[in-house]
């Protein structure tokens, strides 16, 4: 149910926590947005202390952030089809499959992304 005086400031506030909730049920419930969370961790700091480009930086990072995106949203997606129902339905499979699909593609733009960035440097 919307809210009566939900606009201004106090809307963003609004917002801005059940985001922070949602942030903390991905990383109580969701295993993979663990992982790709933590290993995320790690390379931040790895692109910032490259010496590379502005922009190859830049890319590095929103790489980083697209995986945990998508992630989240493989969740939402997952979570909602158990919701529906507990039978097996072969659209509920079809979802959740698609759903990891997008996630597969995100982690393998951010390989390639970081492999072009960090192989001149490598070589």
């Amino acid at each position: 149910m919307k809210p009566a005086n939900n606009h201004g400031i106090k809307r963003v506030f609004r917002a801005t926590g059940f985001s922070m909730q949602g942030l903390q049920s991905a990383w109580v419930n969701e295993a993979a947005f663990r992982q790709e969370l933590i290993l995320a961790l790690f390379m931040l700091p790895i692109a910032l202390l490259l010496d590379i480009s502005t922009l190859e930086r830049l890319l590095l990072i929103l790489t980083l952030f697209i995986v945990l995106i998508v992630e989240l949203l493989n969740s939402a997606i997952e979570a909602v089809v158990d919701r529906v129902g507990d039978e097996i339905h072969p659209l509920s499979g079809q979802a959740k499959d698609i759903a990891s699909a997008a996630v597969f593609m995100s982690l393998l733009l951010c390989g390639i992304c970081w492999a072009i960035v960090i192989a001149p440097l490598l070589l």
